[in-house]
């Protein structure tokens, strides 16, 4: 099953509250977001943003150009319905980020939440990596979740990849300046408890 096949199945049979990613809120993306120092008209990027409520508080906050990326496009349909008419000042995008092309300084913002570390073949990341090179603009900020060194080693099935700062941050390489790093407990819908580990980089 390819990944996209795989993520449609997901959506499909699971409810939005019924992954073990689900967060009502996502508290420590949106701090790190206002961290960077994006303003109101900022071009932000969601990149993997699945059914997450990540765009409605954005919204709420006033941010005015919201990307949301996905690879499943029912995802992407489930966060139109939950947002109704707010869904038509948001862009979206059904796509695979290491294969299809963003365009060029496109962004101010780039945030993923948990699509990194499923990226296990090294030129996937490599495609990854000069994904978020060429679609941020210099000065940008590039956000990035994963798995860290103590998370799970799997997740809906899959292999991930866990880091710690310096890991994550060596995948990346001298352009994206380390601006700051955390750890956050994520407890799942199902009572288990997640390493996360975020990072802040700014491209030079």
């Amino acid at each position: 099953m390819d990944a996209q096949a795989h993520w449609e199945r997901i959506y499909t049979e699971k409810a939005p509250n019924a992954v073990s990613w689900y967060r009502p809120h996502l508290e420590t993306s949106l701090h790190l977001i206002e961290q960077s120092g994006a303003g109101a008209s900022a071009s932000v990027i969601d990149v993997g943003g699945g059914e997450s409520t990540l765009v409605d508080d954005l919204l709420a906050r006033g941010y005015e150009n919201i990307t949301v990326l996905d690879i499943s496009q029912t995802a992407i349909e489930a966060n139109k319905k939950r947002l109704a008419t707010a869904s038509e000042s948001v862009h979206w995008l059904v796509a695979d980020i290491t294969r299809d092309q963003l365009e060029p300084s496109a962004y101010d913002v780039w945030h993923d939440r948990a699509v990194f570390h499923f990226l296990t073949s090294p030129s996937d990341r490599v495609a990854y990596v000069r994904q978020v090179a060429r679609a941020v603009k210099p000065g940008g900020s590039v956000i990035v979740s994963t798995f860290g060194p103590e998370g799970p080693t799997k997740c809906s099935g899959l292999e991930v990849v866990r880091y710690d700062a310096e890991s994550l941050h060596q995948q990346f390489g001298w352009r994206f300046r380390l601006l700051d790093s955390r750890e956050e407990m994520h407890h799942t819908p199902f009572g288990a408890v997640q390493q996360f580990l975020y990072c802040l980089c700014r491209i030079e």
